[in-house]
């Protein structure tokens, strides 16, 4: 390649990297775009509508048209989230861009990003970042010389953090819905980093082996799949109704790193590099264009066959093959006669050793909530992976060593060795039988964990029986683990990277600590399970265990004397404490409509295990004497709840404060009352509230609606 042809790129890519930079910067200027408040729904739109008029008119001499159209959808449906709720939209914002060849096209990409944001954060990287990549990726197709096959739907959707509204309003009503064959979804449940692929289907392997081939720096995992799909994360995405409303499939993807400020004030632009962002951009204008291209697009559901395996290798390439079969099970080993049995005594040791570990660190985790220092490792991880990762280890090689020593004394130590390390096999091929049976793609991993350590075995069996544990002999052992391991503890890594900041915001009823205790010990587990026959060929693990033991108890004293604080307001890595704070009047009525009670003041929800702890030293006057509790009989507890999230916030403080006074009062009014043969009541009515009051009056307008609506009620006009 010629040098002027690398700099023409060169400068190229700078003038992209900016370009991306300005909408990011613009969009996230605007402020809090949350929906129905003007910087959302007028500014923001206005200054898209700009942006893709623009592309419109430069690249019109093209083999391309594009058209635009903004919805304004009206509707509702039942999702069985959060505990399962029904949601009404009125009137949200979509902003539905068609690309294709000027000839037209009968089948479509959906590409799908949201602008709005929660109420205190700019929204960088939830979700400004992907719309600003969507704008470059529909610039620089829009601008192809060569037409494209099929055709590409942009949608630019302003209600998403209302629990998916728009992009239902989109599927359900808009009518270029029914050309769209596929969609590719852009996330974020963090800021900034590497964007993965976490959900991919329902079914339709071409999709992933078009992501493979496609993405030029891909990032995917079938394991984080499942584990989502799962429902152990409190989180969903557009992905759920194009996927349950639309019956389409498609690719969500999600920045996932730094997820301790996401939906925060520290949500924004400069926390970005720009590489995360072009890296985006590269792998989403890729797959799109790959996608149009193809020939399955055209018939999709002709291609919807099975699930697929698919996971990348340290972020640089991704592999994907067809789901494995029962067949799979078929590598474990078998062996017969006494053999058995005392590989059977052997795993039932594994086991026991893993039941007690678990046992072990789940009562310190318990200690150290007692002892009011839950989540002492928010912002110092390694506190934890020292004291329950310690604790774990120490308790998993105590009792090897006393089975070694009390039980297994008249066996050699080699035997022992190799029946330990056939007892991991075994158990490896358990965990590979039962998610093999379950259908679950996940199965790789247990196939790696016995693939590789059973190649290692035969290959070095001879050697081992001839020399024992040799030098030479370990480290051609641990260069046969190498592939699985690295693979696992990448894994791991990923798993940490989300659950650790998803606790800081997991509600007031699931202790924290005893997660990430069963977390760290699973972890061990794992890890140990192909090294603890090391433990049978030793001569002493005494100064091992002295050296955990010692660690443990250093550890234990200073997490109990409140070394580690766990939030942090360093600007560079903030570990913010999440708290909900809402200025409301109540008017609580009969289903007659008589007034029963009314009240004001500041309703006060902790989103972690902690509570007021560490708020009360510097708010004395927020502390338990104001603590409420749930009133069962009304809805909601009686509480104006913007999520139906109160299973996970069952602990809540109200301060008596001062009515609230907006700018513009909500104007409510009972249209009609009639009882249903089922047995409720159906009721509807009519608010009205001014366009231009504050954000604050509009979330709680939405919210006194979410909760009436418990009641069954029709809204009969909603006039903002």
């Amino acid at each position: 390649m010629k040098v002027k042809d690398i700099l023409s790129k060169l400068r190229k890519k700078e003038l992209i990297h900016s370009c991306f930079k300005k909408h990011l910067e613009r969009i996230t200027s605007f402020g809090p775009r949350t929906v129905g408040s003007p910087e959302n729904e007028i500014t923001t739109v206005n200054y898209l509508l700009d942006q893709i008029e623009q592309i419109r008119t430069e690249s019109q001499t093209g083999p391309h048209s594009i058209s635009v159209d903004v919805q304004r959808p009206t509707g509702s449906f039942s999702i069985d989230f959060l505990g399962g709720f029904t949601s009404y939209y009125d009137r949200v914002t979509n902003i539905a861009v068609k690309l294709e060849p000027k000839t037209t096209a009968q089948h479509f990409m959906l590409a799908n990003c949201h602008f709005d944001s929660v109420a205190n954060s700019l929204g960088a990287s939830d979700d400004a970042v992907s719309c600003s990549v969507m704008l470059e990726v529909l610039h620089s197709l829009a601008n192809l010389s060569t037409p494209l096959k099929h055709g590409i739907i942009f949608l630019f959707n302003g209600a998403e953090e209302n629990i998916l509204q728009a992009s239902h309003g989109f599927i359900t009503q808009h009518p270029w819905a029914q050309q769209v064959r596929a969609f590719v979804n852009l996330e974020a449940a963090g800021v900034g980093g590497k964007e993965v692929v976490f959900q991919t289907g329902p079914e339709n392997p071409w999709l992933v082996q078009a992501y493979v081939r496609a993405a030029v720096h891909p990032f995917a995992s079938v394991v984080g799949q499942e584990v989502f799909q799962s429902g152990v994360i409190p989180s969903d995405t557009d992905f759920r109704i194009y996927r349950d409303f639309g019956k389409i499939p498609g690719i969500d993807l999600a920045f996932i790193e730094n997820g301790f400020i996401y939906h925060t004030k520290y949500d924004t632009p400069e926390r970005i590099h720009t590489d995360s962002i072009q890296r985006a951009g590269d792998n989403i204008l890729s797959v799109l264009k790959h996608l149009v291209m193809s020939d399955e697009l055209a018939d999709s559901s002709a291609y919807r066959h099975g699930n697929m395996v698919f996971f990348d290798l340290l972020g640089s390439t991704c592999i994907a093959g067809l789901a494995c079969s029962e067949a799979c099970a078929g590598l474990c080993p078998a062996a017969g006669g006494r053999y058995m049995r005392d590989l059977a005594c052997a795993a039932c040791v594994a086991v026991l050793s893993w039941f007690v570990t678990l046992l072990t660190v789940l009562i310190v985790a318990l200690l150290v909530t007692l002892a009011g220092r839950s989540m002492f490792w928010y912002t110092h991880f390694y506190a934890a992976v020292c004291l329950y990762g310690s604790a774990a280890v120490g308790k998993i090689l105590l009792i090897h060593t006393l089975a070694r020593n009390l039980y297994y004394g008249g066996v050699s130590g080699v035997d022992l060795s190799e029946r330990f390390f056939d007892v991991s096999l075994l158990l490896w091929c358990c965990v590979l039988l039962f998610l093999t049976q379950r259908g679950l793609c996940s199965a790789y991993v247990p196939m790696m964990m016995v693939v590789f350590p059973l190649a290692s075995k035969l290959l070095l069996t001879k050697h081992f029986r001839a020399r024992g544990a040799s030098l030479q002999y370990c480290v051609l052992y641990l260069t046969g683990l190498a592939v699985p391991y690295v693979h696992i503890m990448f894994l791991i890594w990923v798993v940490f990277e989300i659950f650790t900041p998803i606790l800081g915001r997991s509600g007031t009823e699931i202790p924290p600590d005893v997660v990430l205790a069963s977390l760290v010990t699973l972890a061990t587990i794992i890890l140990s399970s192909y090294f603890m026959h090391f433990i049978y060929l030793s001569c002493s693990t005494r100064r091992i265990l002295a050296g955990l033991g010692s660690v443990f108890v250093l550890m234990f004293v200073l997490v109990c004397c409140g070394l580690f604080f766990p939030y942090s307001a360093d600007p560079s890595s903030p570990r913010p404490k999440r708290i909900f704070v809402q200025h409301s009047t109540r008017v609580l009525h009969a289903l007659d409509g008589t007034v029963e009670r009314s009240d004001s003041g500041l309703w006060i929800n902790s989103l972690d295990y902690s509570g007021m702890q560490h708020i009360t030293p510097h708010i004395p006057q927020i502390n338990d004497s104001i603590r409420t509790r749930c009133s069962e009989q009304l809805p909601y507890c009686g509480f104006p709840w913007f999520l139906p999230v109160k299973f996970l916030v069952k602990k809540s403080w109200y301060l008596p404060a001062p009515e609230v006074s907006p700018e513009a009062p909500l104007q409510f009014r009972l249209l009609s009352r009639q009882d249903t043969e089922w047995g409720t009541v159906k009721m509807s009515f009519e608010a009205k509230v001014c366009y231009i009051c504050k954000i604050y009056c509009i979330y709680n307008i939405y919210i006194v609606i979410f909760i009436i609506c418990k009641y069954t009620l029709i809204i009969k006009n909603y006039d903002c």
